[in-house]
């Protein structure tokens, strides 16, 4: 009888053990799935978001670049994405809207959003552009960047 009692009150004893250890483990199991799972979404979202600036002009004080969603995703919050400006060794960060220059503002040339193969109008506003090599980079909310230098005589 002293047997079968110890037996029983090592399998309660190990039955305890073994849902504290669950209730205890279970939470940062799903806290780790969940963060891996959102570090998965945005390393896909990084991979398949890509563009490319096409052609950059200028007249007076208004600069015009051209730049394609070359990836498979499309990007959201354009008024969010970084853009860098000014002459060589010399930009900044110009922001978007506004009335008093510098500032930019965009147009979606051949789609409704800025999906795959479509591409936007970026119209940066200026007080002045003298004469020099301008160095243009945008950077898109997930990260993704490219840059293109430019001259202006």
């Amino acid at each position: 009888m002293d047997k079968v009692l110890v037996t029983l009150i090592l399998i309660i004893a190990g039955i305890v053990c073994s849902v504290v250890i669950i209730n205890a483990a279970y939470p940062a199991i799903t806290a780790s799935s969940g963060a891996i799972a959102d570090a998965t979404s945005k390393i896909d979202d990084r991979i398949r978001s890509q563009v490319k600036v096409v052609e950059i002009a200028s007249e007076d004080t208004e600069v015009s670049i051209w730049v394609k969603n070359v990836g498979s995703s499309s990007i959201g919050s354009i008024d969010n994405c970084d853009i860098f400006w000014g002459l060589e060794g010399n930009f900044a960060r110009i922001t978007y809207g506004g009335s008093t220059a510098p500032y930019w503002d965009y147009a979606i040339e051949n789609s409704t959003k800025w999906g795959p193969t479509a591409t936007i109008k970026i119209t940066i506003h200026l007080s002045s552009a003298p004469s020099g090599e301008y160095y243009f980079k945008i950077v898109i909310p997930n990260g993704i960047s490219d840059e293109k230098f430019y001259s202006i005589s």
